[in-house]
């Protein structure tokens, strides 16, 4: 770890867009602004699940991509798909310097909506390790960097610790940018008043999500609220805890958080956030119990998902999109490109 460490020290500090000085205007930027972005060109595959429920990768091959070649397994976070910007832009830029990319859609959403029944959560690390055996079979001897953004990432440490004895054979590292390993803390940072603009966001789209779902799958689980919900606590507690089996919000939170697992945690492991970001408390990262193998990063400035920073000698303004590529090339073992990275400007489209 100790080369892995100066390595991830060696890229430029996160230097703020002169325009999007604060957490939120970072975060909202990195909605309304996602910069240009590559047409959808990937295959599908689904995954089976044990309780009869399937998952969709979607999968972005290089040209020329190896047997045994290296592997990133992309997860989404609250609200989000495959079709999520920050997926798109890693995607892009990972199969640009010749990794092989899968987006996962967790349960129930982007092209996996009609598949299943159970609805996805914040806990379901068996659902990624599904995900990774199939990766097993499609891609032999191949690597695997598992990188979680938000939701996706308590997913993938939570799947970390719990596999710390005997991880999935093919998984190699692990990343998470801006998790909310400490689901209740999290919870009561939204629901603050600074933050009640995403708490009514965040419950408009999921109970639109919810109304979808059961006009296109009849027999997916529903739940009929007394009210429409204004919270995202009124969604866990009314709608995700009773339906996956934790009763209540409170216990959701207590037993999909993957913070108590985290000192468990053996594989290289990658933790990246924002000091400022609205949605996951910096307190709360700060005060996470970490193993020697897992290196935390925050940076003073970059919301939730946001990091859109000044000029640098990053090919472009996307200083997260960069940091996901410098790990991933790293831990897989493949010598990195972007020491030339000015080479990509002509295969990528800059935001």
């Amino acid at each position: 770890m100790e080369s892995l460490s100066a390595l991830l020290r060696e890229p430029p500090a996160f230097r703020a867009h002169p325009l999007l000085r604060s957490g939120h205007l970072q975060t909202l930027a990195g909605v309304y602004f996602p910069g240009l972005l590559a047409d959808y060109r990937a295959t599908q595959h689904q995954v089976a699940l044990p309780d009869g429920d399937r998952l969709v990768l979607h999968d972005d091959a290089p040209q020329d991509w190896p047997r045994g070649g290296p592997v990133a397994l992309l997860l989404h976070g609250l609200g989000g798909c495959h079709q999520s910007v920050y997926m798109r832009r890693a995607a892009e830029k990972l199969t640009a310097c010749g990794v092989r990319v899968f987006r996962m859609d967790l349960r129930g959403c982007g092209a996996g909506m009609e598949l299943a029944r159970l609805p996805y959560h914040s806990g379901r690390s068996t659902d990624a390790e599904a995900a990774l055996l199939f990766l097993g079979t499609v891609c032999p001897g191949s690597p695997v960097a598992l990188v979680g953004f938000s939701l996706g990432a308590n997913i993938v440490l939570k799947l970390a610790g719990e596999s710390a004895a005997s991880p999935p054979e093919n998984l190699a590292s692990v990343m998470a940018v801006s998790p909310p390993a400490n689901l209740s803390a999290c919870s009561a940072w939204i629901g603050r008043w600074q933050n009640r603009g995403y708490d009514r966001y965040f419950a408009r789209l999921l109970g639109q999500q919810l109304r979808e779902r059961r006009d296109r799958v009849p027999d997916a689980v529903h739940v009929v609220f007394a009210r429409r919900p204004k919270k995202l606590w009124e969604i866990d507690d009314w709608f995700t805890a009773p339906v996956c089996g934790f009763g209540t919000a409170a216990n959701y939170y207590r037993e999909a958080s993957s913070a108590p697992l985290l000192p468990d945690v053996r594989l290289p492991t990658y933790i990246l956030a924002a000091a400022d970001d609205p949605l996951v408390p910096v307190h709360m990262l700060r005060e996470l119990r970490l193993s020697s193998s897992t290196i935390l990063r925050i940076a003073p400035r970059g919301g939730h998902l946001g990091f859109i920073g000044a000029r640098s000698s990053d090919p472009d303004r996307r200083w997260l999109d960069w940091r996901v590529v410098e790990w991933v090339v790293a831990t897989l073992g493949k010598s990195p490109r972007l020491p030339a990275a000015t080479r990509l400007r002509g295969q990528l489209t800059v935001g």
